[in-house]
């Protein structure tokens, strides 16, 4: 028997025969006491097509309102499957949300009948705010491969749809004004002060912020896994970092807590940084202070692998932007001897000048 994963798939079942026998089913809530018993052995593809397949047919025999053959039907089995629980917590939040507009508008419409126009078409809704567009995309996607892999379609629509490009750098990272800016409108022992030193020292995305407290330390070192990608990182408590925390306020499970000390979402850890920032003049996002930080790591000789380590990135392409920009301007810098004017002795034409001048 393969191991078992670190979370179990959703309604999966293990029970244990008489005979010693571990045994595994399928069994949904809405399904009533209907289950469907697996008989490959765990862990194998065998297991997992039998048990996308057991997900289907007790969808069929459920309650729920959506009409078989239709996107609200396929969207329901979709949060069922394995493809949906691999998301992270917060990828799943974000597709909700995108969802929930998707089915109040079409959610009735057959699954098959989608078309690679109607894709467009809703990227093409949203051509305004190129972000949410290319969610959507990625959000629709995510479904049809899905559905492609368990029969459920023929074709899957989103196949060549493109998704829209950046037109900017994105979030702009913090200057030197803007961190003193804030800083003199925020002091010591304010809890905007605190969301401020725990994004601009740790580097961490607002997910994670609002997660990370006390039970994450150990002899001085953050240790979290990341949120989005799930890659644990460790980051050594700075300076400035444990000032903020020592003058508080500070939650019990997390640093940064509501004025009851109870833990926020990053929805309203964001909401409230935001005004923090507009109280300061400052017109930059949390995730400026995260590229702040790369930045600064980067300038100060951080290696692509360190960079990694430390933000939770994966193959190199995130680090090597900061380490590439870095590099550029040490060489710039560098190099800038090398505009002066050489004569044919070598010597840089104003030092020629001036030689000239003393032997008058």
């Amino acid at each position: 028997m393969a191991e078992m994963p670190r979370q179990r798939w959703p309604y999966l079942q293990c029970a244990t025969t008489r005979h010693k026998k571990t045994v595994w089913y399928v069994r949904l809530q809405d399904a009533g006491r209907t289950r469907v018993r697996l008989r490959a052995d765990y862990g194998t593809p065998e297991f997992r097509a039998e048990y996308e397949a057991a997900l289907k047919r007790l969808a069929s025999v459920g309650q729920g309102k959506a009409q078989a053959g239709s996107l609200a039907w396929a969207v329901e089995l979709y949060r069922r499957s394995t493809a949906w629980s691999e998301l992270s917590a917060a990828t799943r939040r974000q597709r909700e949300n995108i969802l929930k507009h998707v089915l109040a508008r079409c959610g009735s419409a057959p699954l098959r009948q989608i078309s690679r126009a109607d894709i467009v078409g809703g990227r093409e809704d949203r051509a305004a705010a190129p972000a949410a567009a290319r969610h959507f995309i990625e959000t629709m996607r995510g479904i049809f491969l899905w559905a492609l892999d368990a029969e459920l379609v023929a074709a899957d629509p989103t196949a060549g749809v493109k998704t829209p490009r950046r037109k900017t750098d994105g979030h702009l990272p913090w200057t030197a004004a803007d961190l003193a800016a804030f800083e003199a409108r925020w002091p010591l022992g304010t809890r905007e002060r605190l969301i401020y030193a725990v994004l601009l020292y740790t580097g961490l995305r607002r997910g994670d912020a609002a997660r990370v407290g006390r039970p994450h330390v150990r002899d001085g070192v953050i240790r979290i896994q990341t949120e989005k990608t799930g890659e644990w990182v460790a980051i050594r408590i700075a300076r400035g970092l444990a000032a903020a925390i020592d003058v508080g306020p500070v939650g019990e499970l997390t640093f940064i807590a509501s004025e009851a000390g109870r833990p926020l979402r990053k929805e309203s850890l964001g909401n409230m940084f935001r005004d923090a920032c507009r109280a300061a003049g400052v017109d930059k996002s949390a995730h400026g202070l995260r590229k702040n930080a790369a930045t600064r790591a980067a300038e100060n000789g951080a290696t692509e692998a360190e960079l990694e380590a430390m933000f939770g990135w994966r193959g190199g392409r995130m680090a090597s932007l900061y380490t590439r920009a870095a590099n550029r301007e040490r060489l710039a810098i560098g190099a800038g001897d090398k505009l002066e004017t050489r004569t044919a002795m070598g010597a840089p034409s104003g030092e020629v000048g001036r030689t000239l001048k003393k032997s008058e």
